[in-house]
């Protein structure tokens, strides 16, 4: 697992149903591409996101496949509809197999 990995992700606190809202991501991570060498010139194992889904009350939102010149502390924004008050989940996967996860809800009003 990477260290000092910190999901941070901006959601309205309430919406009317029907509407779209922007949703603001934005995950601190080194993104390592595996090319750089450490002090003694051994290759720094390759760590980066992959990955980014979005789900709101179980339902695919958004799936992003993040390639390898994806840059250090990946930003993403993105529009969704939002039907009914609900939860949206948010999963960063990273090579090297962790999983980094936030949740957000969001209210009817």
């Amino acid at each position: 697992m990477a260290k000092g990995v910190k999901p941070r992700v901006k959601v309205p606190k309430k919406a009317a149903a029907g509407d779209t809202i922007t949703i603001k991501t934005l995950i601190s991570h080194k993104m390592e591409s595996g090319q750089r060498k450490d002090d003694d010139g051994n290759a720094i194992p390759r760590s980066i996101i992959n990955r980014f889904t979005c789900d709101f009350n179980g339902e695919n939102v958004i799936d992003v496949t993040l390639e390898p010149a994806i840059s250090t502390n990946p930003y993403l924004e993105f529009e969704a509809l939002v039907p009914e008050a609900g939860e949206f989940k948010f999963t960063w996967y990273d090579d090297d197999g962790s999983i980094y996860e936030e949740s957000k809800k969001i209210a009817i009003g």
